[in-house]
């Protein structure tokens, strides 16, 4: 597995719909169509997409970012940039966590200042302007990835709501 497979998975559940075209994916999270492809493929054969790799195994998934996702991708705060929220610091966990420390995903066109956390993929922030649920969904990942106790804990009980 590697990062942006996570990144493509998540997409997958945002568009909750079986069958997608492999070119739509590559224009909307600007990855090339062959990325887009191998990862599919890893996914496959990890089990994570079933159907002939037309669907997320959604429990399996969710269990992969619950005990797996903050020890094969793990992520410490790095130094203040201008860029885009994420982890606590971004919707749905900004109404329900209060910080002076945010954090934000490096990009010249974000409109926050905080400590770094480096995407999953480095065209993320280009792909969460697209849509929406994608960027809560990758937000609340790396609230796993970087986030004490409280924050995973709270992200893990909201992402088993949007996955499961």
């Amino acid at each position: 597995m590697k990062p942006q497979d996570i990144v493509v998975l998540t997409k997958l559940v945002s568009l909750d719909e079986p069958g997608f075209i492999q070119m739509e994916l590559a224009q909307t999270l600007f990855m090339s169509q062959s990325e887009i492809s191998a990862s599919l493929a890893r996914s496959s054969y990890a089990g994570l997409l079933v159907h002939k790799g037309q669907e997320v195994n959604r429990d399996l998934f969710f269990y992969f970012i619950k005990y797996g996702l903050g020890v094969v991708f793990p992520q410490h705060p790095g130094p203040i940039v201008r860029g885009t929220l994420t982890a606590h610091s971004a919707p749905p966990l900004n109404a329900e966590i209060l910080s002076d420390e945010p954090y934000v995903w490096p990009y010249a066109k974000g409109q926050a200042r905080g400590q770094t956390i480096l995407p999953l993929y480095p065209t993320v922030p280009q792909a969460v302007v697209l849509d929406h649920y994608l960027y809560e969904l990758l937000a609340l990942l790396d609230a796993v990835r970087v986030g004490r106790v409280r924050e995973k804990n709270l992200a893990l009980e909201i992402l088993e709501k949007r996955i499961c």
